[in-house]
């Protein structure tokens, strides 16, 4: 068994971090054809990680989600590599199969992996996650219904083909937002949050706050360009301290409360957010096929 690390790899393995070959995954069916051509192989000789049986890896597409066990979940992020020095099963007899049939991927969600544990693609994780968080002490008591939250989720649903994991309508209380922050982006693997309230200048709006104390950094520019499509409706937008952000792979977004403010804010950043969801997960953009 390992231990897999979320955006690292395996606990204590070399070839483990910040990048997009943390895991290196080789089908046993593969090997057995190496095997054949009289080749004496034993497990992890093609420096693989995880070998699997009766799951085709080579039609697995690159961004899809593995899913190993009841926890970890992988991002496949490549097929194949360049070896720029041949290895000595190729010296041997001229072939080997991890430049052609190596497959890696990025740690989407840790846990433990252990031998004859089952290997899925799950069409709910094979999809832009998204979750909305209404954040309102008079919504979260039920005293004002929730209009931005739908407004956020029809404009997501026509421009991004994506679905909604969850939507929560929480009070202006900054330690419960940033539980469900982080238990949606490291346990629930949200590609996108989308935070609506909390982001003026009450005692009470602590959503940017929030925010900070969980993302790794800043996107100051989207943050910017919401604001400025704010001010051009009206002075008040500058009063907006909504925070946009990254934790791992995932894209955290702060907006207004305002119905209106919402949809003045959201349409000023959708053109720039599939390809901000891309580049966030951290698989660069010619690998593989």
């Amino acid at each position: 068994k390992v231990n897999l690390l979320a955006g690292h790899g395996i606990e204590g393995d070399a070839h483990a971090g910040d990048w997009h070959r943390q895991i290196s995954l080789l089908a046993q069916e593969r090997i057995l054809q190496m095997i054949s051509q009289g080749v004496q192989l034993k497990p992890g000789d093609f420096g693989e990680n995880i070998i699997c049986q009766g799951f085709d890896l080579d039609k697995v597409p690159i961004g899809a989600r593995i899913s190993i066990g009841p926890s970890v979940v992988l991002q496949v992020s490549q097929h194949g590599k360049e070896c720029h020095t041949p290895c000595a099963i190729y010296q041997q007899i001229g072939d080997c199969i991890m430049p052609k049939h190596g497959t890696f991927a990025r740690v989407r969600r840790g846990g433990t992996a252990k031998a004859g544990m089952e290997m899925t693609l799950d069409p709910a994780l094979n999809t832009l996650r998204y979750a909305i968080l209404i954040l309102s002490d008079r919504s979260a008591k039920g005293q004002r219904e929730d209009i931005s939250g739908q407004v956020i989720d029809g404009l997501l649903d026509k421009h991004l083909n994506g679905q909604v994991v969850e939507k929560l309508i929480l009070p202006d209380q900054r330690k419960q937002i940033e539980e469900q922050l982080i238990r949606l982006c490291d346990q629930e693997i949200c590609d996108l949050i989308i935070t609506s309230g909390g982001t003026g200048l009450s005692p009470r709006d602590v959503t940017p706050e929030a925010t900070l104390a969980v993302i790794d950094r800043e996107i100051p520019g989207m943050a910017e360009a919401m604001r400025q499509a704010g001010s051009v409706y009206t002075s008040h937008a500058m009063l907006s301290r909504a925070v946009c952000g990254q934790r791992g792979p995932t894209l955290i977004i702060n907006l207004s409360g305002s119905p209106r403010a919402v949809e003045q804010q959201l349409e000023a950043i959708l053109p720039a957010l599939p390809h901000a969801v891309q580049v966030a997960s951290g698989i660069p953009q010619d690998c593989g096929k």
